[in-house]
């Protein structure tokens, strides 16, 4: 059923398919500039004899006898992927930089005449993570408690978000460089516990893991346990309770799932042992004795006993009952036998029986046998809740029940959850008869059993590329892989509607009066959504391949959509932005579109492709491709996304930037999204080799899309795989005096970086 489909899932390995994942990426990009290499060759041999008579020209003007045959960076390279070298020198009034070898010339704008004279220095405006939107419950759980201070814990991409419900703030742990997978919380309820995810290097090999047990009061690491000591990631993290939380004991995700017990004070291992080859899904000290705890997974529940550096286990045996294929949660109940919810449905209760002394002899310890089985529901139960009281919650996979029993397992009461929401991932008791549920879609609920539940926290549950901001209120709209569009109140910090399309939405964009936006999807469609009721007004279809862009011009009478096709489809607005109407198709791109801009007048766009080309349009003249680009080099730009250029070239590139989006960093230039994979928060224009900046970390994958905010209070931030949305709240100079500005006065460019990846060097 949805439960071992569920389970099967997060038991993949991350670092694995992380690795696959960038070799096929790099084989992609390779059969992409193969692809194009013919195309563009013809093309460029045709513009060479209309580039004479430039040439001419700029001879006579001086400009090439100023001759600055300086190198800008001669035989360097950054090492992003072993996929960019830049070196070349200024021609006249042209920088040539190289991508895998291809040339692209960029002309400086005419209000830069001493090149050469260009400073960078890092802005005085920095960034601060203000909210972090979405929870991980697709994939793992054990992830949410309520800490002494009142505030939720718990953990999405490599943030620790601690969330004060009644004060509506969070507070957020950094510290970790890759994607966190478990938690656990100190008997104290102050300290926490954190495992991450290994992570992969700019070359595919994995980064070694660590466990971080810190102060939830401070936010200050307090331990780092285990760097070196484990592989892939840390899977289950446990404290001791009998001994006030002296022990932590933790699972790691190599193939023998190795089982470590640490001294919590001072970080060194006590023990360790090969627990078993098949999957651990969660472990628990016996709240009596820390000598004694459990582990269960695929096909198991192991009893464990610790003594000095010695770890023994016995393996549960079912008997009579049938084995279920995953235990996957279980708890020790007030009378010290143990529960254990799987994927049958079925509770059993593990009794605790006497040693048998006959057999085992003297040092015979007592186990634990089947007393009972309940049957609970229909597929996996994914968490079991000891509440304060004694009585048990249990929380259903695939019927998506919560149900309250009394000590006795005698049925009580019991609740459905929302379809919307998913199946239940974990349960918590909060104040008096509230209850705080983790979902499957990656939702927090809060509520109680009489009352219903209401959601807290919600998110996507897929990757994520789709990203807008509302023109002129607080509001953002995100869409991806899940089929969901949601829109945002970034002043509230909650979803204010969601919509389910039946296809992938990659890319959208707000109409300049915010009443409409347009939706880009995978199949080639496209929709046109009325913000306020949700209304499909219109829509169309260009080919059949991806939409990666879609652009209203700062006019509102035009949008502008670029496909995987290689073409750029413009369709003129009208009638209140209901009336959608073929105006032209910009023909010329040897590569799938990838960025676009329009000009602040809306007459021209400037575009970007998969195999590196920067290319311009006369769209009120016909969507003609304008070949002497030297005439665009002072064309004033609404927006500035595009990732080739002269004001952004300064900054170390891959290939991926384009082709998948902005690798694992971002920048935003100006108040307008850059996409980016180097370091960012440097001065633009960017045009100057590895340019200051300040980095900031939190997203687990490639981050994909960034916006400012209408007011440029804030920053939003998508990080693709990891399926969160992040909040940047800028702080330092204000935003808005630095933005406002033309190309190429200097403006501030911020940009975020996901730690654990190589940054090119000198940053």
């Amino acid at each position: 059923g949805s439960g071992l489909l569920d389970e099967t899932i997060s038991a993949l390995r991350p670092d694995r398919l992380a690795s696959l994942e960038l070799r096929l990426q790099s084989q992609e990009e390779e059969l992409t500039l193969v692809k194009s290499a013919l195309a563009d060759a013809l093309r460029r041999l045709s513009l060479y004899d209309q580039q004479i008579p430039l040439l001419t020209q700029q001879l006579l003007a001086g400009g090439i006898q100023r001759n600055w045959n300086r190198s800008l960076a001669a035989g360097a390279a950054w090492s992003r992927a072993g996929a960019l070298a830049v070196g070349g020198a200024l021609e006249g009034l042209s920088i040539k930089m190289f991508l895998r070898g291809r040339p692209i010339t960029m002309y400086i704008p005419s209000g830069i005449s001493h090149y050469e004279e260009l400073r960078a220095e890092l802005p005085a405006e920095h960034l601060q993570l203000d909210w972090v939107y979405g929870y991980r419950g697709r994939d793992s759980r054990s992830n949410l408690y309520v800490l002494a201070s009142g505030e939720l814990v718990y953990f999405i991409a490599c943030v620790v978000v601690l969330y004060h419900i009644q004060h509506r703030s969070q507070r957020h742990y950094l510290r970790h460089t890759d994607c966190v997978r478990c938690l656990a919380v100190h008997p104290d309820r102050v300290r926490v516990a954190t495992g991450q995810t290994a992570g992969v290097d700019k070359d595919g090999k994995p980064l070694q893991p660590f466990v971080h047990i810190w102060d939830s009061s401070t936010l200050l690491t307090l331990q780092q346990i285990g760097l070196g000591s484990f592989e892939r990631g840390v899977g289950s993290l446990a404290f001791s309770t009998a001994d006030q939380g002296a022990y932590l004991c933790v699972v790691d995700d190599s193939n023998e799932h190795m089982l470590s017990v640490w001294d919590c004070a001072r970080g060194t291992k006590q023990a360790e042992i090969k627990s078993t080859n098949e999957s651990v899904f969660t472990v628990e000290f016996n709240p009596q004795d820390s000598s004694n705890f459990i582990t269960s997974g695929k096909s198991h529940v192991y009893f464990w006993t610790w003594s000095g550096s010695t770890l023994s286990k016995k393996q549960g045996i079912f008997g009579k009952y049938k084995k279920p294929k995953f235990i996957q949660c279980f708890l020790f109940d007030a009378n010290g036998d143990v529960l254990t919810g799987d994927s049958e449905g079925n509770i059993l209760t593990w009794a605790r029986t006497a040693a048998d002394i006959r057999t085992l002899g003297k040092g015979a310890k007592e186990t634990y046998q089947i007393g009972r089985q309940t049957r609970a529901h229909e597929g996996s139960i994914f968490s079991l809740c000891l509440r304060r009281d004694g009585s048990v919650l249990s929380g259903g996979g695939k019927d998506r029940r919560l149900v309250h029993w009394s000590p006795s397992l005698a049925l009580l009461q019991e609740v459905e959850i929302p379809e919307q929401f998913g199946a239940v991932r974990t349960i918590v008791e909060g104040p008096g008869a509230e209850l705080l549920v983790g979902t499957t879609r990656n939702a927090l609920l809060r509520g109680s059993l009489a009352a219903g539940f209401t959601p807290i926290i919600q998110g996507h549950t897929d990757e994520l590329w789709g990203l807008a901001t509302h023109p002129s209120q607080s509001l953002f709209l995100t869409c991806g892989h899940d089929r969901q569009v949601c829109m945002w109140d970034s002043g509230e910090h909650t979803a204010a509607w969601s919509l389910t399309l039946e296809e992938t939405g990659l890319c959208a964009d707000f109409h300049p009066s915010g009443r409409v936006v347009a939706v880009g999807l995978n199949t080639g469609r496209w929709l046109v959504l009325d913000t306020e009721t949700r209304q499909v007004l219109s829509g169309g279809s260009d080919g059949n391949e991806q939409l990666s862009v879609v652009r209203y011009s700062p006019d509102g009478e035009f949008l502008a959509i670029g496909s995987h096709d290689n073409f750029i489809y413009i369709y003129s607005v009208g009638e209140g932005e209901r009336k959608y109407s073929r105006f032209g198709r910009c023909t010329g791109h040897s590569s799938f579109i990838t960025h676009l801009d329009w000009s602040k007048d809306s007459k021209f766009i400037m575009s970007n492709s998969g195999d590196y080309e920067i290319l311009y349009w006369d769209v009120a003249g016909g969507c003609k491709l304008l070949r002497n680009r030297f005439e665009s080099r002072d064309r004033e730009w609404a927006s500035y996304t595009c990732v080739l250029g002269f004001h952004v070239f300064g900054e170390g590139w891959s290939p991926r930037a384009s082709t998948r989006g902005l690798g694992n960093t971002l920048e935003v230039l100006g108040g307008v999204v850059f996409q980016w994979q180097s370091p960012p928060l440097t001065p633009l224009p960017c045009s100057l080799l590895q340019a200051p900046s300040h980095v900031y970390g939190g997203h687990g994958s490639h981050v994909t899309n960034v916006r400012f905010t209408n007011d440029d209070s804030h920053l939003v931030s998508l990080g693709g795989k990891d399926t969160s949305i992040f909040q940047w709240r800028s702080w330092g100079c204000p935003v808005s005096t630095l933005t406002r500005f033309p190309i190429p006065r200097t403006c501030v460019q911020w940009g975020l970086s996901t730690w654990g990846h190589s940054l090119p060097p000198g940053v």
